[in-house]
C-alpha cells in the first residue's frame, strides 16, 4: 500500500477543490444541535434529500429530545418509513432522546465520547454535529470522504478512524470540518465511483489520475474567482 501524499501537496488538493465547491456544506436541513443529531443518525443508508423531507413532520411533532423522549416506536415509524431501516431507526432516536434527557438535561452534548455513547452514533455522526451545529472542529469520514481521499492519495485505508486521524494530522483543525464537507461534495458530484477527472480542479496533483499516464492532458479547471478555504463563513 503506498504511502500518503505530503501534508503540502494534500493541503494543495483541498485548497483547489474548496475553490471548486464554495459551496460545501452539510446538506442536512437543521435549526438546532438536537435536529441535526436525528437527521444524521436518519441519513444512514439513505440520501439526504430523503431525510430533509421527512424530518419537517419529524420536528414539528417532536421538537425536542423531551419530547422525543416520550414517543413509542408506533409513533416515530410512519413518520421516518422512507428513509429506510425505519423501525431500528425509531428506536435509536427515541433512545438518544431519552439518554439526552437522562445524562445531559435534555441538550446535545459537545465531547465526543458523550456522543457516541448514545444509541446510533459513531465518529461520523458526532464529528458532523460537533463541526456543524456545536462550532468545535470534527472531521466525518463517510464513504465519500473514504473514496476520493483514497483516489486522490490523501489518505489511504478503508478504515474510517484511520483516515479522519491522517488528514486531521495534515490540516489545522479550523479547516477539518469545512474540508470534510468539500470531500464529501467533491466525491457526490465529480469523483463518483466512476469519475469525472475531466471536471476536477486537483486531478494534476491527483495520484489516481497521474496513475492514467493521463498528466499531459488540458489543465484542471479554474476555481472561482475569490472563492478558497476562507470563502464562506460557516454557521
Amino acid at each position: 500500500m503506498p504511502d500518503p501524499l505530503p501534508t503540502r501537496t494534500t493541503r494543495a488538493i483541498l485548497d483547489r477543490l474548496a475553490g471548486q465547491h464554495p459551496d460545501a456544506d452539510t446538506e442536512l436541513a437543521y435549526r438546532t444541535a438536537f435536529e441535526l443529531l436525528i437527521a444524521t443518525i436518519l441519513s444512514a443508508q439513505s440520501t439526504d434529500a430523503r431525510v430533509n423531507e421527512v424530518t419537517p413532520a419529524l420536528f414539528a411533532r417532536f421538537p425536542d429530545a423531551a419530547h422525543l423522549a416520550k414517543a413509542e416506536p408506533a409513533d416515530v415509524e410512519p413518520l421516518i418509513v422512507s428513509t429506510g431501516f425505519f423501525r431500528q431507526k425509531a428506536k435509536s432516536i427515541i433512545t438518544t432522546a431519552r439518554r439526552l434527557v437522562e445524562r445531559h438535561d435534555g441538550e446535545v452534548p459537545a465531547e465526543m465520547e458523550a456522543l457516541t455513547a448514545l444509541s446510533g452514533v459513531g465518529r461520523k455522526t458526532a464529528n458532523v454535529v460537533l463541526g456543524h451545529a456545536l462550532g468545535i472542529p470534527g472531521f466525518p469520514v463517510d464513504r465519500h470522504v473514504l473514496r476520493v481521499s483514497n483516489r486522490l492519495g490523501i489518505a489511504v485505508g478503508d478504515d474510517p478512524e484511520a483516515v479522519e486521524a491522517e488528514l486531521c494530522r495534515k490540516l489545522p483543525k479550523a479547516r477539518w470540518t469545512q474540508s470534510s464537507d468539500t470531500l464529501i461534495l467533491h466525491g457526490r458530484r465529480i469523483c463518483r465511483p466512476t469519475p469525472a477527472c475531466d471536471r476536477c480542479a486537483a486531478r494534476d496533483l491527483c495520484r489516481y489520475f497521474r496513475s492514467l499516464g493521463a498528466t499531459r492532458a488540458a489543465p484542471a479547471p479554474r476555481a472561482r474567482k475569490g472563492a478558497g478555504p476562507a470563502a464562506r463563513p460557516r454557521r
